[in-house]
């Protein structure tokens, strides 16, 4: 077992059993799909509105490379400057060095994930450059030096106490649960980051082939801050955030916002594809996108399981998840939480390290069901598991063991023996210390008198022959019910 399952089972344990936490998420949960169950209904066909997204994203994902190439031939001739990083540490190097060549002191951040993936704030921090993420969620999560809880919503799992404590300890705010006054406190403590800072950090929730620009979608304007007040505007693009067509986000971006809120559209929706042209009030000096391998093409060379990279980052899958309202956003221990994470982390990351994510799910399918761009995402998990599986990742004692009962199923003797010694073990006890990890949080049923093809025998014996009928089997105490 390696460190990163051992640590996974160790805090899925905990966190299984911590009520409180749980109760933050459900309330939380129950807000969301209350919302969501509305927000389809603005549509006249959410499941063809799910189809026809599905539809644009695997042409992308299908058609890459021609849309890469237009994409930056477009941006290039807005006036922006592309970079390509193979990985997180390319990535990062590249951003450093635009930091470095500005002489860029302070960077304030939206909220983007991909941002996360290459721990680009720890890299900025040891460059002596002071980062501030500007997402009400992400800062507070900020002053509790902790990652996002939820591609979506970073601090799900924290209540407007949590809030209040951080910023009376952190800020010097007074104590309030006010909504609003907890994000005035936020907005008057960014104000002079935002006026003084000389670069801003962006991720990309698309990047629109077609006219070569970055959507942006949020609620809090912060975003729109980000990029139009520093110097200086880097934004950091996954390769699989691309959409052909500027007209596409006219269904995207209402899918997106009902998958992920329940809103028909988030607050503030911007394009963005050059620096600020000449008499333009606002926008910066120089716009540059990196555009972000990081593991992408190695899915994207699997042809069975390339459609995880149309993902559009709503979290649907995370708030359907049984697995993920028990053991929380922080068990995953890895940028992308839930289904989604448990399917492309292994990929990703790779499968020595996380493979065991692939097994952290129920398979109830949820996720699938209300995945906006329909992901397979239970199917995928079980491709995944058959990926370590493959590369022998299982443990030995679980490869004798599945060879072992193959064994025994390909022998109606041999099964009908062991069946008859494993239900006398269970009657005698002796079983107990293997099924120990069941019974600690579930009860065992009693053994059956006789198994299933004993049963079955007896029943077949009792029958007619064939061509006769059986007499009607009176139930006590009144007829045959039909």
């Amino acid at each position: 077992m390696t460190s990163t399952e051992k640590s996974f089972r160790s805090a899925a344990t905990v966190k299984s059993a911590d009520a409180p936490h749980r109760a933050v998420i459900r309330r939380n949960m129950a807000t969301y799909h209350t919302s969501v169950a509305r927000g389809k209904q603005r549509f006249l066909d959410w499941e063809n509105a799910r189809a026809h997204a599905a539809g644009i994203k695997w042409e992308v994902v299908n058609h890459l490379d021609r849309y890469l190439e237009q994409f930056e031939s477009n941006l290039v001739k807005n006036g922006a400057q592309v970079h390509w990083a193979e990985d997180a540490a390319e990535a990062k190097a590249i951003i450093l060095e635009i930091a470095r060549s500005h002489g860029v002191r302070t960077v304030v951040k939206s909220k983007s994930m991909v941002t996360e993936e290459i721990h680009l704030n720890e890299a900025l921090a040891a460059a002596g450059i002071k980062s501030v993420e500007t997402d009400l969620g992400e800062f507070i999560c900020q002053l509790r030096d902790e990652p996002p809880y939820h591609l979506v919503t970073p601090a799900m799992h924290l209540s407007r106490t949590d809030f209040s404590r951080e910023f009376h300890e952190k800020l010097g705010a007074p104590v309030t649960e006010d909504p609003e006054e907890l994000t005035m406190i936020a907005r008057r403590w960014l104000r002079k980051d935002f006026l003084t800072a000389d670069m801003g950090i962006t991720g990309a929730n698309f990047a629109v082939a077609d006219p070569g620009m970055i959507a942006l979608t949020e609620n809090e304007g912060n975003i729109r801050l980000c990029f139009s007040l520093p110097r200086v505007h880097v934004a950091l693009v996954g390769i699989e955030k691309l959409v052909p067509r500027v007209e596409d986000l006219a269904l995207l971006w209402p899918v997106l916002g009902t998958a992920g809120t329940g809103q028909a559209l988030t607050a503030y929706s911007s394009l963005v594809g050059g620096p600020r042209a000449a008499g333009e009030i606002d926008g910066p000096e120089e716009f540059h996108v990196v555009l972000l391998d990081n593991g992408r093409t190695r899915l994207l060379a699997d042809v069975e399981q390339r459609d995880a990279l149309q993902c559009i980052r709503c979290g649907a899958c995370l708030n359907s998840c049984p697995i993920y309202e028990s053991v929380g956003g922080y068990t995953y221990a890895t940028t992308y939480q839930g289904p989604i994470g448990s399917v492309i982390t292994p990929h990703l990351r790779g499968y020595a390290d996380w493979s065991h994510l692939s097994y952290a799910s129920s398979l109830c399918g949820a996720c699938t069901s209300v995945c906006p761009v329909h992901i397979d995402l239970h199917r995928h998990l079980l491709q995944n598991r058959r990926n370590a599986v493959q590369q022998r990742l299982d443990p030995l004692y679980q490869r004798v063991a599945f060879r072992v009962f193959r064994w025994l199923v390909n022998s109606g003797r041999r099964f009908a023996i062991v069946g008859k010694l494993g239900r006398l073990a269970l009657r005698l006890g002796i079983t107990r210390p293997f099924t120990r990890p069941w019974t600690a949080t579930r009860d065992l049923p009693p053994p059956p008198a006789q198994s299933f093809r004993a049963w079955w025998a007896a029943t077949q014996t009792a029958r007619p022959p064939a061509g006769e009928t059986a007499p009607a089997q009176q139930p006590p105490g009144g007829p045959t019910l039909r």
